[in-house]
């Protein structure tokens, strides 16, 4: 065991360090490190670019813009989620003193169901915050005919979606605001980081201001902000990984082209659907270990990790289950359930060398016997 190396179910795809030194260089002669300088202009304008849309704002974390798009739009009471998420989804919710409201997951799919939405619905209702989980898009459709009936208002945790397309452009236009997740584990990562996309200037320049303390100019101060603005050096890294992320896309879409080839004829084992997105990002390879499978989902996941190969039980438990949230009646959601008790997510990134995949294959295989 000691002779294997060690396969991450991530690992960011960072650049050579003599390609990111020229960006230091050149905060260093700007001299400045925050507060909007010229790394931060340039990938707000590099990203509308990439990404088709018009307005961006950029954030310190993805969490952070989560709470402050929930804050921008002036929801209160309840508002309608999944428990198969990260657990930032719901405690940005929480953070902003909102009652998170737990629908069901489809059958089939990772998203949000609109029927369980439908359920959901009380007279406290004012907001549906949806995830494009694993970068699969939701039923955005159904979901917005819902808010239009109801009145609501909708945000879509696109933490896992950059660079998505449906056959209308950017997953990101849809709803009243998207929020994106620069993560290190993330497609397009700035080490720590997020974005909030809106649908209008006056929005962003609300946002823009609420991310940093509510500031207007030197004497003026209008609302209840927080420090959430990307600092330079997180900037610079997104720069230098937008220059190749559509390399990088190539590469996830082989390693899951591979994958789909070497598992798909496994019994008990259900691969992640083909995305029907006009473009999709690869994100993540979700397996699911079915009854049928020769060892559960803890099993499988338990051998392969005596094999250095680390996988994650992605999202288990449910955000329901936690201490945290436990006043949910998680009862009500037995498809997320059924999903954070057999998903386990693969080993899954650019640098994954083909040796190694194939022995992520060949040890599943193994244990598939």
């Amino acid at each position: 065991m000691a002779d294997k190396p060690v396969l991450p179910v991530t690992r960011p795809a960072l650049p050579a360090l003599q390609d990111f030194i020229p960006y230091l260089e050149q905060i260093w002669a700007n001299g400045m490190l925050t507060n909007g300088g010229p790394m931060h202009q340039q990938l707000e304008r590099a990203l509308c670019e990439y990404l088709g849309v018009e307005h961006i704002s950029l954030f310190d974390n993805g969490t952070t813009a989560l709470v402050i798009a929930l804050r921008a739009l002036g929801i209160g009471g309840e508002v309608i989620t999944t428990p198969y998420s990260f657990i930032a989804t719901s405690h940005a919710i929480a953070w902003n003193y909102l009652t998170p409201v737990f629908a069901d997951t489809g059958v089939d799919n990772f998203n949000i169901c609109p029927e369980s939405i439908e359920r959901c619905i009380t007279p406290e209702t004012q907001a549906i915050l949806a995830v494009h989980c694993y970068g699969y898009p939701c039923d955005v459709d159904a979901i917005k005919a819902i808010a239009d009936r109801h009145g609501l208002k909708v945000i879509y945790d696109a933490a896992h979606a950059f660079a998505v397309n449906d056959a209308g452009g950017s997953i990101l236009r849809h709803g009243d605001l998207s929020v994106l997740s620069f993560h290190a584990t993330k497609v397009l990562s700035t080490f720590e980081g997020g974005a909030i996309i809106s649908p209008d200037a006056a929005t962003k320049q609300a946002i823009d201001r609420m991310k940093n303390f509510g500031i207007v100019s030197e004497t003026e101060v209008t609302s209840i902000g927080i420090n959430g603005k990307m600092s330079e050096v997180h900037a610079a890294m997104g720069l230098l990984q937008l220059a190749t992320i559509d390399e990088m896309l190539e590469q996830r879409a082989i390693i899951d082209s591979v994958y789909r080839d070497g598992l798909s004829d496994i019994a008990g084992l259900r691969l992640p659907p083909v995305s029907l997105s006009a473009r999709h990002n690869h994100a993540y390879f979700p397996i699911r270990i079915m009854p049928s499978f020769a060892l559960d989902r803890d099993g499988l996941y338990q051998a392969l990790k005596q094999e250095q190969i680390h996988t994650r039980r992605y999202f288990y438990p449910l955000i329901s289950d936690t201490e945290a949230y436990r006043h949910a009646d998680s009862a009500l959601t037995p498809n997320a359930r059924a999903l954070s008790n057999q998903v386990l997510c693969l080993p899954f990134y650019p640098q994954l060398a083909p040796a190694d995949q194939q022995r992520v294959i060949d040890e599943i295989r193994r244990h598939a016997r």
